[in-house]
């Protein structure tokens, strides 16, 4: 079906300049390399002292909340800071009984109020803020959505409002009938992300919001930017690019206003099948059409996520240039490594992420920016050691912080800590180090690693002969185990993430009666599933093989699950960031541990055939030499 789009019609010459900039960004011309700086672009004062401070603003168990997410900031016109997020009570998913919860400043974020709950879930889910400030009255304006608890489609978008700058709030306002056309039954999202009030042209003064929408079975996703020209008191859908044949699938907009009074709508692109995960679209009749259908930015590398932008600078205000930032996570598949890039030609071009500024290496998600003044800004994202769902944190900085070398990435991790190992037999000598206290037992033939559940496995270090990329390859491995409730990883390698992070795992789930293996990379996820669990005691032979699209799962010889769509990029994509080894026995970040007996772990970099594959589960030491068995641990001694 063709795509339904709200376009401005075109309306004469005036509009070529802007109209053939489009043009270019769509077909990718424009390019991130080729991005132009004003002299001392960095705006900064010479030899002034970088400025970065950082505070964790929300954090897993404060308050009682199982976990923090979804940030947006706004500064209201005394100067008041004021946090939102989601307070997520029961863990750290999307639906369940979640508030909308604030935290305020009014010393530029130096302290910080306590949490207020902005709007109660009582069992439903009340999220999705999407704040903007009306700097004609000081009124602070929250758009919202609201679901029931058990599921997080159907959703109803509220808005209230503040008069003394987020101390107290009225009680959310439906505003369905305004914003959300009946065929949007499956999902509807404000933000979640600030808005902003245009201030240039005809529309100043209007409020502009970014919103998404889906319905119609799966076939209708729709970007759009809503506005309201009275405050707040009202909202009216503007402009609109609504998607039924997905080659864009634009969601979280986050907006910003160019200095010649257009809105550029910058867009998470939510898996469409262009290349990219960043998206735009410019209105250039104050948010009620858009001039071209959403296009994404190839050059603009990030994870499918969520990104904000920020206007810091502006010609039209006396600065010597312009200057619009982007936040997000800079792996190309991973959330991983918060960047602030810059454009200095109203996003036509943006900064590479080593041309932007890191922030944080490790994981890290969803992000907001707000402007302190004086070139200074201050940016709340998520992010953690391990995951990045750990904090939502608060960093304040300036051009001079941001104009810093990043420095080299954290790259490959070090050297293990020193401790016993076991041989790896391959050609690679890759041995792989034994932790815990794990000891020998006995084997389907000969010795076997003997596993506790509590701290033993086995780690072996990331390096070329393991990094498997884009390539086809076979894991296998001999498992015994008994009857146990809780997960048990067999072999995890490179990451632990969510949507297409690359990894790949094989773990023992006797608690839902099967062995699930999973397959990521940037084009997608593959998770296939035994229907046993093979918990009896007994050995068994198992393997997980990519060849080309086909991912199977195979027992003692026999495949037992598969899918023809698998993904084929590369499970290590973003290496150069961070990355890690391969574990055996337990999750990366040192959960579902194994408890039972592994033996004979293998790794080869092409799809071993079905009778390679049967007679490795018939012959437990069937030799394989050659270079494309890259990692052999028989487990057959302890050094």
């Amino acid at each position: 079906m063709p795509r339904s789009i709200r376009l401005r019609p075109r309306r004469g010459p005036a509009l070529v300049p802007l109209i053939a900039a489009t043009a270019l960004m769509a077909a990718g011309v424009a390019s991130a390399t080729g991005t132009p700086t004003a002299p001392d672009a960095d705006g900064s004062a010479a030899g002034a002292a970088p400025e970065f401070h950082q505070q964790v603003l929300y954090e897993r168990g404060q308050a009682g909340y199982s976990c923090f997410r979804i940030p947006a900031v706004v500064r209201a016109n005394d100067g008041t800071l004021l946090a939102f997020a989601e307070g997520r009570q029961n863990d750290c998913g999307d639906d369940g009984d979640i508030d909308t919860v604030l935290r305020r400043s009014t010393d530029g974020g130096r302290t910080w109020g306590p949490i207020q709950i902005v709007q109660d879930g009582a069992g439903d889910t009340k999220g999705n803020p999407a704040p903007v400030v009306d700097r004609e009255t000081g009124r602070i304006v929250l758009v919202s959505t609201h679901n029931p608890g058990d599921h997080d489609h159907v959703r109803t978008p509220y808005v209230q409002f503040s008069d003394d700058n987020g101390a107290t709030w009225t009680q959310p306002r439906n505003i369905a009938d305004q914003i959300k056309d009946p065929a949007w039954d499956r999902w509807l999202a404000t933000g979640p992300v600030h808005g902003i009030q245009l201030e240039r042209g005809p529309h100043a003064g209007r409020l502009v919001i970014g919103v998404n929408a889906g319905g119609d079975g799966g076939e209708i996703d729709a970007g759009m930017l809503a506005y309201s020209d009275d405050g707040g008191a009202t909202w009216q859908v503007g402009a609109l690019d609504q998607n039924r044949d997905p080659g864009v699938v634009p969601q979280e907009i986050s907006p910003v206003e160019l200095v010649d009074g257009s809105v550029y709508a910058a867009a998470r692109d939510q898996n469409g099948t262009d290349e990219g995960n960043r998206a735009f679209a410019v209105s250039t009749d104050g948010g009620e059409t858009f001039d071209e259908p959403f296009a994404t930015i190839p050059e603009l590398v990030t994870p499918v996520v969520q990104g904000a932008t920020l206007r810091l600078r502006a010609t039209d205000r006396g600065d010597e240039h312009n200057r619009i930032l982007f936040s997000a996570p800079a792996h190309p598949a991973a959330r991983e490594v918060m960047t602030i890039r810059s454009s200095y030609d109203e996003a036509r071009t943006w900064d590479t992420w080593d041309e932007g500024k890191v922030v944080h290496w490790g994981p890290s998600a969803y992000s907001d920016m707000v402007a302190l003044g004086d070139g200074r800004a201050a940016l709340m994202y998520e992010g953690g050691t391990d995951s990045p769902y750990e904090q939502i944190r608060f960093a304040t900085f300036d051009e001079a912080f941001l104009a810093e070398p990043n420095g080299e990435p954290p790259g490959l991790p070090d050297d293990p800590e020193p401790g016993p190992t076991t041989p790896d037999v391959s050609s690679y000598d890759n041995d792989a180090y034994v932790r815990g206290g794990a000891q020998l037992g006995d084997g389907r033939d000969g010795s076997a690693l003997a596993l506790d559940g509590a701290d033993d496995r086995v780690e072996i270090p990331f390096g070329d002969a393991v990094d498997l990329a884009d390539g086809d390859f076979t894991l296998s491995s001999w498992i015994r185990y008994g009857d146990k409730d809780s997960a048990q990883s067999i072999l995890w390698a490179y990451r632990v993430g969510s949507g297409n992070t690359p990894q790949i795992w094989l773990r023992a789930e006797p608690g839902r009666d099967r062995i699930r293996a999973l397959v990521g990379a940037y084009d997608g996820t593959a998770a296939i599933t035994s229907e046993r669990a093979y918990d009896d005691g007994a050995w068994h032979h198992v393997v997980l093989r990519r060849d080309g699209r086909t991912i199977t799962l195979w027992v003692d010889g026999v495949r037992v699950a598969g899918t023809d769509e698998g993904p084929t990029g590369s499970v290590t994509e973003g290496k150069e960031f961070r990355i890690n080894g391969i574990h055996v026995g337990q999750r990366l970040d040192g959960v579902n541990r194994f408890d039972g007996s592994i033996d004979d772990v293998r790794i080869y970099d092409r799809a071993l055939n079905r009778g390679e594959i049967t007679a490795m589960g018939r012959y437990p030491r069937l030799p394989a030499p050659g270079d494309d068995l890259r990692l052999h641990l028989p487990f057959e001694r302890i050094d």
